[in-house]
């Protein structure tokens, strides 16, 4: 049996993020998220360790700007990151997405 090594339960949801490094901007989805991290289906190019800008539209129509590292890339497939420096608004925002 595998060791999960995540330490916040992850849960679907299927939002549209645009997210922003190195190479531009592009639009995406949100595949799942945590309090630590989430995945993004993208065809977009990442590098392990880049820091990204990643804005989820949430269900009441705004936008959530956060921060993120990448953990994990799949190309063709996505990304998954590891979020940088929440404060306590975004936290709490992130509590009642998941």
């Amino acid at each position: 049996m595998r060791e999960n090594r995540r330490k916040y339960e992850r849960v679907q949801r299927r939002l549209p993020v645009k997210w922003y490094g190195m190479a531009g901007s592009h639009e995406a989805r949100l595949e799942d998220i945590s309090l630590g991290g989430c995945f993004v289906d993208s065809a977009g190019r990442v590098e392990l360790n880049q820091v990204i800008s990643l804005d989820i539209l949430l269900p009441s129509g705004e936008w959530l700007p956060l921060r993120g590292e990448v953990t994990s890339y799949q190309p063709g497939i996505g990304f998954g990151i590891v979020f940088l420096f929440l404060t306590e608004e975004e936290q709490e925002v992130l509590k009642g997405l998941i």
